[in-house]
């Protein structure tokens, strides 16, 4: 009852904020958190939290998945690396951070 995202592209910083709100949360409370919340990853998390939920339903065979307690996590991913030129033919690095996102489902206990 596992779903994971790989290398989205925004800092991790931003998207382990998304996944603090909804972590000890049931699945019915994080989709209407999820889909009032006004961040850019609330969409992407939705949709991840939707593909664990389809997990649970076919290949764990759980009939309510309502009730099941997430737990998330974010990882920092690659950095993809770019330069920005500046005066005097000099170049600035600019780093632009991705995620990894991995979203659980648990039955309550």
């Amino acid at each position: 009852m596992k779903a994971i995202l790989l290398n989205y592209r925004q800092a991790p910083r931003k998207t382990a904020l998304i996944s603090e709100l909804i972590r000890g949360k049931s699945v019915k409370e994080a989709r209407a958190i999820l889909n009032k919340l006004v961040k850019r990853g609330a969409a992407p998390m939705l949709k991840l939290l939707e593909s664990a939920v389809a997990n649970a339903k076919n290949n764990d065979k759980i009939s309510n998945t309502d009730d099941l307690i997430i737990s998330t996590y974010v990882n920092k991913g690659k950095v993809l690396k770019r330069w920005r030129p500046r005066a005097m033919g000099r170049a600035f690095p600019i780093h632009k951070h991705t995620s990894h996102i991995v979203i659980e489902l648990q039955e309550k206990k």
